[in-house]
């Protein structure tokens, strides 16, 4: 039987390639070169090579993870420094890994975690950074951390460093063809109105930003970036405007690519939208995702006569686009969903999806088209009217209604967006059939749950294992009525398996300020950090 034992260095050179592109590169490198001559061989290939990604993984401590940091350092990187061609690096590491030895034919660079003060010190005239890489760097991809300090008075100074660090970027680097600004807050905003507008010419081809408003994504079009012919942009906002706006009527001949997600509603489609869009005359292809607050409905003729006709060369349109109506507006008579899918007839590269929601309550209606196969990775206020299929892009999603959601209609949500990671309910009406005998549920991929705006059921439908099972290290966000109500004042055992299993618990409304109802609560929701 020893001789059935095979060891990996038995394994021909094409089975050890194979293997080791199963696996992180940065471990194989880690694990295996410097072992003998024959390995360092295969791992001198560019695809173990050419793009390094020097994160810590969530595994390995910090302590681990420096230790990693270092063999790279003085040993690994030496070797293969000139067939680095990208780093992905967090930016705590980034002088060491940086200045530990030269990289001839390195052109990208992905910065994570980077605090806005080491962003400050990095990109300025005269920065290691800067003076080694000024004219080699093409792609910067950079992902802001928020500020420590988040407190009104600092906000707008705060966001106006990060335009600073934003130009500097432009300008300082100048063969950038691609950049990625982003962050992990809606602190870090750019906001191109707050700042002293500042004169340059950009040679970026590709760009990535977050911004607060409209008018901010027609600061950056205003000509400063006449190169670009891909724009990725996701406006956070929305602001009223006392009808001058400047520039919004040059046109972007070199623009073939433009991505716009509107993440609020937006009261400005005929005023500034329609006519940013007919300023993109070649543009090629077009990904829309945006609410319209009490404007007109945006249906298939709206999109044609005001967009498409003004794209002559438009070959892919992708959409995502609600139309909010207050029925005081709806002079006529209300359009049927069938109206709605007739305007689309023209549309032959899409499959166009059309749902109609009236909510009585508040005299809304909602007009929703999207076009299908969904690519966003956001689906955003979800009514039992939702139209089945499956969204394998999605990972967030809100649920919204004045009906009830029945355990029927979370089975549906499950099988038609099987990796959603974070889901958001906003529904007071308290289900009909919750005592009904149902089949168990389970989320696979979901991690984070906020009932904060919900009825009390559906507290219940997701700690109640007879109806749900989670998956671990889960963050919830609840009311404490609910949460006491639905636990039985913490002391139900069908909410209690899946409560062990959330890690998060932040409990809003009545302030848990009685020493016996704190011990209770965090007993029972034994392995949660309590907010």
């Amino acid at each position: 039987m020893e001789h059935l034992c095979v060891r990996l260095e038995d394994l021909p050179d094409e089975i050890l390639l194979i293997i080791f592109q199963k696996l992180n590169n940065c471990d194989v490198l880690y694990s295996f070169m410097g072992l003998n001559q024959r390995l360092d061989t295969i791992l001198y290939d560019r695809i173990f090579t050419r793009n390094l990604s020097l994160i810590k993984y969530i595994h390995k401590s910090s302590y681990q993870f420096n230790i990693i940091i270092d063999r790279f350092c003085l040993e690994i990187l030496p070797k293969i420094n000139d067939k680095i061609e990208r780093l992905c690096i967090e930016s705590s590491f980034i002088k060491r890994i940086l200045l530990a030895t030269n990289y001839p034919n390195l052109h990208a660079l992905d910065l994570y975690e980077c605090e806005p003060e080491t962003a400050d010190t990095l990109f300025y005239d005269g920065s290691y950074l800067v003076n080694q890489f000024q004219n080699q760097i093409s792609s910067i991809f950079i992902k802001l951390k928020p500020h420590k300090q988040q407190i009104d008075k600092l906000r707008y100074t705060t966001q106006d460093n990060n335009i600073f660090i934003f130009i500097r970027i432009c300008i300082l680097f100048n063969n950038l063809r691609y950049l990625n600004f982003s962050s992990y807050s809606n602190y870090e905003q750019l906001i191109f109105l707050s700042t002293a507008p500042t004169q340059f010419s950009s040679n970026l081809l590709e760009l990535h930003v977050v911004v607060r408003n409209i008018l901010d994504c027609l600061c950056i079009l205003d000509g400063q970036f006449n190169q670009l012919h891909t724009f990725y942009v996701t406006i956070q906002s929305y602001n009223t405007y006392d009808g001058n706006i400047v520039g919004n009527y040059k046109e972007l001949p070199k623009l073939k690519y433009f991505s716009l997600i509107y993440e609020d509603g937006t009261y400005m489609y005929d005023d500034i939208l329609v006519p940013l869009l007919q300023r993109m005359i070649n543009l090629e292809e077009l990904n829309l995702y945006f609410i319209n607050m009490y404007g007109p409905i945006i249906d298939g003729y709206n999109l044609e006569n005001n967009i498409i006709n003004h794209m002559t060369r438009l070959n892919k349109f992708t959409f995502n686009i609600c139309s909010v109506i207050h029925l005081n507006q709806l002079i006529n008579n209300v359009p049927m969903n069938e109206d709605i899918k007739y305007s689309f007839r023209n549309f032959k590269n899409n499959k166009i999806i059309s749902n109609i929601d009236y909510f009585e309550r508040i005299k809304l209606f909602y007009y929703h088209v999207y076009s299908y196969p969904y690519i966003w990775k956001f689906y955003h206020n979800i009514t039992n009217n939702f139209h089945d299929g499956l969204y394998k892009s999605v990972r967030e999603i809100s649920l919204y209604d004045d009906r009830p959601f029945e355990h029927e209609f979370f089975l549906r949500i499950t099988q038609s967006f099987p990796f959603v990671k974070k889901l958001t309910i906003h529904n007071y009406e308290s289900q009909h059939n919750n005592h009904l005998r149902q089949s168990i549920i389970k989320y696979f991929h979901l991690i984070e749950i906020d009932l904060v705006k919900t009825h009390e059921d559906y507290l219940d439908e997701f700690l109640n294992k007879t109806k749900i099972c989670l998956s671990n290290n889960i963050h919830l966000r609840v009311g404490f009525n609910s949460l006491q109500k639905v636990t039985n004042d913490f002391t139900r055992d069908e909410t209690r398996f899946n409560s062990s299993k959330i890690i998060h618990l932040t409990v809003f409304g009545k302030r848990v300020n009685e020493h016996f109802k704190l011990q209770k609560l965090q007993e029972y929701f034994s392995h949660a950090k309590i907010y």
